[in-house]
C-alpha cells in the first residue's frame, strides 16, 4: 500500500489523505477492549482523533462508492496476474447486533424484539485460480431506514436476501474486473425463479442446492438420487503437483472427490403474493450438477455438496467447480475479521447506518492490507509476517504461519512502535525500562 497507489475517482486529495490516516488509525482499533477509534501514541489527543473521525463519517460529499474504489483498484491489480479467465464473486450476509445500542435510531428489526442491528450483504472477489480473497466489490447495508450501498446510484430494498443478487450481478460489469464473474452463493439462493432471472440476464453462477427435484435421464428425481447414481464416476481431485486435494470441514480434513451430471430444472417457481404462495411457470433450465464429496482415510463421506452451475464443462472442469465452492468460506472469515476477530464492529458507536458503512469501508482497507500481506510470497513479506505474529502474541496452529487476525493485531503494535520512535530513542526507552522495571527488562 506504499504511496497509496489506489484510485479514488473524483475524491479530492485532502479527503484522500484523511482517509489513509483513518485506515492507519483503524489498525490501532483491533484490541477487544477498544470500542471506537483510538489515537496512535504520537498523534492528536483521543478526543481530537474521534472528532476528526466523526466529521469524516458525516461528510455526505464522500460517496460510499468512492471510498470503495481503492479496494476495487487492489482487486483489479491482483486479478490482472491471475491465470484464470474467471473471477469468483462470493455473496453472503452477516448481522451486526446492536440490541443494546439504543442510540442507533435506524436499527433493523428482524425476527424478534431483540434481533436489532444492521445487516450487511457483501460481494467478495476471490481469485478463481488459487482461492485467495482479494477484496470487496460491493457492500449493501440493510437498516431500519432503508438500504445503504456502495453501488453508484444506490439500490432498492428488496423483500429478501436472494432478491438483492440480481442487482449486484447486473452491477458487476461496472467493477471492470477484467475477468468473467462467477457468482457463488450458499444454498439459501437455491431458487428456480432466481436461476431463471440470472440466466436470462446472462450471468454465470454457482449455488449449493438442497435436495430438490430435477429432471435427469428423462425422469424426475431428487438430486440425492442423482448423486447416488453417479457412484462409479466419482474421481479424486488432484492438485497441480499431483497430490490429493485436501479440504477442511467441521469434522476434520478429507480428500475431495467429484462427479457430475447434466440436469434440467423445469418445475414452476414458487413466490409469495400477499399472504399466499403461488406457482410461476417458466422455461426449463439446463444446468450442471457437480457432486462434491469430502472423504476421510476410511472412505467415510464427511461432507457432500450438491452444486448447480451454468458454467460450461468446457470452461471449468468438475474438479475446478468443486474447488470454487470449497473456497466459499473465505467470505465468512472476512465477516469474522470485521466482527469478533479483528475490528469489533459491533462495539462501534456510530448512531446512523450511513456513518457505520463509511467506517466499515475504512476498516475494510485495513483488513485488505493484511490480506495482501498474507498472499505476498516474497521472502521479505514472509519475514514481516513472522515479526507481526510475534508482536501479536497469538499462537498459530500447526502448519499455519499466520492468520489475518494475528497480522492485524501485530500491525497495530508495529504502527504504534513506528509512531513512538518518531519522537523517542529506542535505546533510551529500554534503558529507562531497565531502570524502573529491572525484573522485566534485564541488561545483556
Amino acid at each position: 500500500m506504499g504511496g497509496h497507489g489506489y484510485h479514488f475517482g473524483n475524491l479530492d486529495r485532502r479527503l484522500q489523505d484523511r482517509f489513509w490516516r483513518l485506515v492507519s488509525s483503524h489498525v490501532h482499533s483491533v484490541n477487544a477492549a477498544v470500542n471506537g477509534l483510538t489515537a496512535l501514541p504520537g498523534t492528536a489527543l483521543p478526543f481530537a482523533a474521534t472528532r476528526a473521525m466523526s466529521r469524516f463519517l458525516r461528510n455526505g460529499a464522500v460517496g460510499f462508492h468512492a471510498l470503495l474504489e481503492p479496494a476495487l483498484d487492489a482487486v483489479r491489480t491482483a486479478l490482472a496476474d491471475s491465470p484464470s479467465p474467471f473471477a469468483l464473486v462470493v455473496h453472503d450476509w452477516c448481522m451486526f447486533q446492536f440490541h443494546t445500542h439504543a442510540g442507533k435510531a435506524d436499527r433493523l428489526q428482524r425476527t424478534h424484539a431483540n434481533d436489532l442491528g444492521y445487516e450487511l450483504g457483501t460481494a467478495l472477489v476471490v481469485d478463481a485460480a488459487d482461492g485467495r480473497p482479494l477484496g470487496p466489490a460491493e457492500f449493501r447495508l440493510r437498516t431500519g431506514a432503508g438500504m445503504r450501498t456502495t453501488r453508484s446510484g444506490g439500490a432498492a430494498l428488496p423483500p429478501g436476501h436472494v432478491d438483492e443478487l440480481l442487482g449486484a450481478m447486473d452491477e458487476s460489469p461496472r467493477w471492470q474486473l477484467g475477468k468473467i464473474p462467477v457468482h457463488l452463493v450458499d444454498r439459501e439462493a437455491d431458487s428456480v425463479g432466481h436461476y431463471r432471472a440470472w440466466r436470462a440476464a446472462g450471468h454465470r453462477f454457482l449455488v449449493r442446492a438442497d435436495d430438490r427435484f430435477v429432471r435427469w435421464r428423462g425422469r424426475e428425481v431428487r438430486l440425492a438420487a442423482v448423486a447416488a447414481g453417479l457412484g462409479p464416476q466419482f474421481a479424486e481431485v488432484r492438485t497441480p503437483s499431483g497430490d490429493p486435494e485436501l479440504v477442511a470441514v467441521r469434522t476434520g480434513i478429507g480428500r475431495l472427490k467429484v462427479a457430475e451430471a447434466e440436469v434440467v430444472l423445469d418445475r414452476p417457481a414458487k413466490t409469495r403474493r400477499g399472504d399466499k404462495q403461488v406457482e410461476v411457470p417458466g422455461p426449463a433450465i439446463p444446468l450442471r450438477l457437480v457432486v462434491s464429496r469430502v472423504v476421510d482415510e476410511l472412505g467415510v463421506v464427511r461432507a457432500e455438496w450438491l452444486l448447480l452451475t451454468d458454467v460450461p464443462a468446457a470452461e471449468a472442469a468438475a474438479a475446478t467447480v468443486a474447488r470454487w465452492y470449497a473456497w466459499r468460506w473465505r467470505i465468512e472469515t472476512y465477516h469474522k475479521l470485521m466482527k469478533s476477530s479483528g475490528m469489533n464492529a459491533e462495539e462501534w458507536q456510530q448512531e446512523r447506518g450511513d456513518a457505520f458503512l463509511r467506517r466499515l469501508l475504512v476498516a475494510s482497507m485495513a483488513a485488505l492490507t493484511v490480506w495482501h500481506l498474507g498472499r505476498d510470497e516474497s521472502p521479505d513479506a514472509a519475514r514481516l509476517r513472522t515479526i507481526l505474529v510475534r508482536l501479536s502474541g497469538r499462537q498459530m496452529g500447526r502448519g499455519v504461519d499466520s492468520t489475518p487476525a494475528a497480522l492485524l493485531a501485530g500491525l497495530e503494535k508495529l504502527l504504534g512502535l513506528e509512531d513512538l520512535l518518531q519522537t523517542e530513542d529506542l535505546a533510551e526507552v529500554l534503558e529507562l525500562a531497565r531502570k524502573v522495571l529491572p525484573t522485566l527488562f534485564r541488561s545483556g
